[in-house]
């Protein structure tokens, strides 16, 4: 087995997918990423009036990670995977907020 294919083995392993549904929610997360890129600039740069400053740094990070989640789960919703991406997003935020479930 190449790395590859092991690295996409332990992906659908990990998320409990066939090879089809690892395709898509890493096209789901490329596309993610590239509307959050081009997105970036024009949001932060309405609230900060333009300059780039430690503002416009603490801004990104606050509004940037929740914009950042809706589009994945809207493009989940698009692709199919919406369940996936659902799941997914209740795990992040467990792990963020420290809840565990006992």
């Amino acid at each position: 087995m190449t790395e590859k294919e092991n690295w996409f083995s332990r992906l659908k392993q990990k998320w409990g997918v066939d090879a089809k549904q690892a395709v898509i929610i890493l096209i789901v997360f490329a596309l993610t990423g590239t509307t959050i890129m081009f997105l970036k600039k024009p949001v932060v740069e309405f609230f900060t009036g333009g300059e780039k400053s430690l503002t416009f740094s603490i801004l990104y990070f606050i509004l940037i990670l929740p914009i950042y989640n809706v589009f994945l789960l809207i493009y989940g919703f698009l692709l199919g995977q919406f369940q996936f991406f659902w799941e997914y997003e209740k795990k992040f935020f467990n792990r963020m907020f420290r809840r565990n479930k006992k």
